[in-house]
């Protein structure tokens, strides 16, 4: 019997941590996380990090290993995710990998293709583009990616932008469309909510980051707003703010989005409207997917066990 890798992939704030460690915990196994910001240090508030509590439970990797300033890619996950799972699988059977990090998930799932390194150079001249500069270039560089690309994805636009920059050469040029095999199995579930229950608990968890101390984590953060780590939703509002206070943002007499940047409250609502967009975006990519297991979200374990015991 070929060993399993159980995938809880998902929207933000649909259960995936505690559904993941529910998992683990029956399966007397461990979480390899699949977020692509969960991986920093020092930021757990508002990332959303596993709780020291949560992952005394069952023990996570790739939280929490990395600098601000390293540099952390889809591909680098391939490799990291797969060699935690070789010894993982031999020994338990059975993972868990949990995450709404699609290009992670991916990566592990189906292999990614060979890609240049890109420099820090590059990459800061990227992201010191606006969203619609990025796209704009990508469309002269690389058009035919940029014809067929989800370019709502802004992650995905600035790292073809990047690679083609790099390279000197179109993204869509590496990309063979081939899949990896694994020596494993996979089994994707997700918890199914409606979108009123997700938009609550996008907002309650995210008064509940400001009531544990959000904005002090986001200004000890604010002298390193310009690294890609913090690129995000959750920090980007909070520098926004935090530059209004210090008077940065230029007054051009016409109405901005920072205008109603004035309290930590007005930044929290903010946060919880960018990160509902967030979402949609999130189900608007996993929706189609055939091989994700949508799971009732009054018993998602019951329904996720069912599924593993098959």
């Amino acid at each position: 019997m070929r060993p399993l890798v159980v995938v809880v992939t998902g929207p933000t704030a649909s259960g995936k941590t505690g559904l993941a460690i529910d998992i683990a915990e029956r399966l007397g196994t461990e979480i390899i996380s699949a977020d692509s910001r969960q991986i920093y240090r020092d930021i757990p508030i508002i990332t959303a990090a596993p709780t020291p509590e949560e992952q005394a439970r069952v023990r996570h990797h790739l939280v929490g290993t990395l600098g601000l300033d390293q540099y952390y890619s889809a591909a680098l996950f391939e490799q990291d995710a797969l060699q935690l799972l070789e010894p993982l699988l031999d020994s338990r059977g059975v993972a868990v990998v949990a995450g709404g990090s699609t290009m992670y998930v991916d990566a592990l799932v189906n292999g990614i293709d060979e890609m240049p390194a890109v420099s820090a150079d590059v990459r800061a001249g990227v992201y010191a583009m606006s969203a619609a500069e990025r796209l704009e270039m990508l469309r002269r560089v690389d058009p035919d990616y940029a014809a067929s690309a989800d370019t709502a994805n802004t992650k995905r636009v600035a790292h073809a932008l990047e690679v083609s920059l790099q390279a000197g050469r179109p993204y869509s040029s590496f990309l063979t469309g081939q899949r990896k095999q694994r020596p494993f199995d996979v089994l994707k579930v997700a918890i199914d909510r409606s979108r009123d229950d997700l938009f609550d608990r996008i907002n309650r968890r995210t008064q509940l980051m400001l009531g544990q101390g959000m904005e002090a984590e986001a200004r000890r953060c604010y002298p390193l707003r310009h690294l890609n780590s913090l690129n995000t939703v959750g920090f980007k509002e909070w520098f926004t703010y935090f530059d209004k206070q210090a008077g940065l943002l230029p007054d051009t007499g016409l109405p901005a989005a920072s205008d109603a940047l004035t309290t930590p409250e007005a930044v929290a609502a903010r946060i919880a409207k960018n990160t509902r967009v967030y979402a949609k975006k999130q189900l608007t990519r996993l929706r189609p997917d055939p091989t994700v297991h949508w799971l009732p979200s009054t018993a998602p374990l019951p329904a996720a066990l069912t599924l593993i015991r098959r």
